[in-house]
């Protein structure tokens, strides 16, 4: 079957569909193991109505993968905030002091996380009396004219049963890039990346910063599936925005059960504190688009409160998706027979004897084996096209998971093949191919420099020392402030004696 070409302007995006089924078979699974009542997973951009309100807790995409130039250790991404516009100042894009930042690992396949690391934020304001982010041009982390500033603790629990039995303070005090406000505040923005990278004695490292969105699709999808005809596909809708990354290379080693018994489940969640100073579960993911295209509005935010081994409540939403039938109702392609076992075995369980760990309590996760070595050349449809290092065994950053998705949903595993997908293969920016892997963020500047603007004509050089931090402040800048308070103070007196007397001049006119 072949819906869309694989080139040309004919090869239309179903990516929401076959996320709608990935997801829902991963559901269908964990209702399968128990249909006791709880929780499940995920989150994405915008999904659910009480996540699309608070963005600083909107976990928008979890990517796993085996590093590709040190394949002893695993790379976990997890992004916020979706749609950062990148001049949308004068307040940037920070973390929030009052989450919980959580990356969670299922070593034995239970269901349940053995292993927790989590970040939490604090954000400083070097001057208050200026609205600006950046006083002057930022050239190091440290630079007093960076004003708006987050560092964070990163902390590893070991967990058992749904409780933690140790905590391990794994990093303290780690500076998060900023946000890349433009060419005149951030000349040298990879210096700042680079010096955002913690390695930490046990041979980790972790990054916390902005970077542009690797998530690539046509979102138009939601407009009743491109508009009923497929006239407007192809377009990366989030081209040019960023969102806050965490990252974290960890050893295999110390995430795994074992190299006899080497996957691990994934997910990631965000916790916010509440005004009694409780943390509650606000977001939730593991594979990509879940909770977006399966669960109805009804279930979203549950959903996005639940845990993995809760999945069950949500049996239905995958056992009988929507997003097949969508399809078949606005295209007239013929929606796969239910109930869909062939999602829930790759999605809730993972791919027998590739990703799927002994004993395996269905849920939804992102499943990673990180016994296999990563490929010089990843194809973006992963171990659709014959690549097993790639979606659905963990996520790379290149992985077309909506292409993937989307022919899966529609029968690919059950014999019927297709060549489905949504025009969008690949990111628009290049990833990198070291640690953090994800591409640096858009500049709030659009392009060069205004002629003649130096690194001299910056706003601090011209308003003076006013805009220095008040830890820097000393006489001169007194100074200049009290004679600039002076100066603008007579000058006000002048203005107003000016109007007094055009008001009594013209009181005295006959008219």
């Amino acid at each position: 079957m072949t819906l869309f070409a694989r080139s040309g302007t004919a090869r239309k995006g179903l990516v929401p569909l076959i996320c709608g089924a990935l997801a829902a078979g991963g559901l269908a699974a964990a209702g399968v193991a128990t249909l006791e009542p709880g929780a499940a997973s995920a989150s994405s951009h915008r999904e659910a109505p009480l996540i699309s309100g608070t963005p600083q807790y909107d976990n928008t995409d979890l990517y796993a993968f085996v590093s590709p130039d040190k394949p002893d250790t695993t790379t976990i991404v997890a992004d916020w905030i979706p749609f950062e516009e990148p001049a949308g100042g004068p307040n940037f894009y920070t973390f929030a002091d009052d989450a919980q930042y959580d990356l969670h690992i299922d070593s034995d396949g239970d269901a349940q996380d053995d292993l927790l690391f989590r970040y939490t934020f604090k954000t400083r304001t070097r001057n208050g009396k200026t609205f600006l982010y950046n006083t002057g041009p930022v050239t190091s982390l440290d630079d007093p004219d960076l004003n708006i500033t987050q560092t964070y603790d990163l902390e590893l629990v070991r967990m058992k049963g749904g409780h933690a039995m140790s905590r391990t303070k794994v990093a303290d005090d780690v500076p998060v890039a900023p946000s890349n406000v433009g060419k005149a505040s951030m000349p040298d923005y990879g210096k700042l990346r680079s010096q955002a990278v913690y390695r930490t004695a046990g041979g980790a490292a972790t990054f916390a910063g902005q970077a542009d969105d690797p998530f690539f699709l046509d979102l138009r999808v939601f407009d009743l599936l491109y508009g009923g005809n497929l006239s407007e596909v192809g377009r990366d809708t989030l081209k040019g925005y960023n969102v806050n990354t965490i990252a974290l290379q960890v050893p295999n080693d110390l995430i795994r059960q074992s190299a006899g018994q080497p996957v691990v489940g994934i997910w990631s969640t965000t916790q916010r504190r509440n005004a009694q100073g409780y943390y509650s579960q606000v977001s939730r993911l593991g594979n990509p688009l879940v909770n977006e295209v399966v669960n109805p509005q009804a279930d979203k935010d549950r959903f996005n409160a639940s845990q993995p081994s809760h999945d069950a409540q949500f049996l239905k939403n995958v056992t009988n998706p929507e997003l097949p039938k969508l399809i078949q109702g606005i295209y007239k392609i013929d929606a796969p027979a239910e109930p869909r076992d062939d999602l829930v075995d790759v999605f809730l369980k993972g791919v027998k004897g590739l990703n799927q760990p002994p004993n395996v309590r269905p849920s939804e996760q992102l499943r990673l084996n990180t016994s296999i070595r990563p490929t010089m050349h990843p194809k973006r449809l992963g171990v659709l096209d014959g690549d097993n290092a790639g979606f659905p065994n963990g996520r790379r950053l290149t992985d077309d998971v909506v292409d993937e998705a989307l022919q899966v949903v529609e029968g690919e595993l059950l014999g019927a093949k297709n060549d489905l997908g949504d025009a969008v293969d690949a990111n628009d920016k290049k990833f990198e191919k070291s640690f953090p892997y994800v591409a640096q963020p858009t500049a709030g500047s659009r392009g060069a420099l205004a002629k003649g603007t130096t690194a001299g004509a910056d706003v601090k050089s011209q308003l003076g020392d006013a805009l220095s931090p008040a830890s820097a402040a000393g006489g001169t800048s007194d100074t200049v402030l009290i004679a600039g308070s002076a100066a603008a103070g007579a000058a006000a007196i002048l203005l107003l004696g000016t109007v007094v007397g055009w008001w009594r001049r013209r009181m005295r006119r006959a008219y």
